[in-house]
């Protein structure tokens, strides 16, 4: 690289690499304000109150189903509904208001394909979540777990 030919197409190469690397500047940019998509407040002994956003709603696709009376004292929830705590505890997420959710134990008597009977939970009418409720609990406890 000796001829005049050679240090100019040394000198172009450089150049363009410093132009290139002009590009990687940091732009300032103004912060804007970021919305929690969620609130907690306690509800209770060991349970919190989550509030959604609208828009965490909709991007969470959460959906509802009433609890219903079964037979005899046996109160029945769509299997989705349930929520399993590592410790093996059930529960679901009741939706007393719009955007609001509430963790609630239940004590599962049985499974019939994708009805869970329960011996205990919320009464019958309860709005529950059934596509969601996993969402609810990692929104709740992190990803610590609970």
């Amino acid at each position: 690289m000796t001829s005049n030919g050679g240090w100019r197409l040394l000198f172009v190469l450089a150049a363009a690499a410093s132009v290139g690397l002009s590009g990687c500047a940091q732009v300032k940019t103004e912060a804007t304000p970021t919305v929690a998509a969620a609130t907690m407040e306690k509800a209770g002994p060991n349970l919190n109150r989550l509030t959604l956003t609208d828009k965490a709603v909709t991007r969470l696709g959460l959906t509802t189903a009433k609890v219903t009376q079964g037979t005899g004292r046996s109160l029945e929830i769509p299997y989705g509904a349930l929520v399993y705590e590592a410790s093996g505890k059930t529960w679901v997420y009741t939706n007393p208001e719009p955007r609001t959710y509430i963790r609630a134990a239940v004590t599962v008597d049985r499974i019939t394909a994708n009805v869970v009977h329960l011996r205990s939970g919320p009464p019958a009418g309860t709005d529950v979540v059934t596509v969601g409720a996993a969402e609810l609990f990692g929104a709740e406890f992190g990803t610590k777990g609970h």
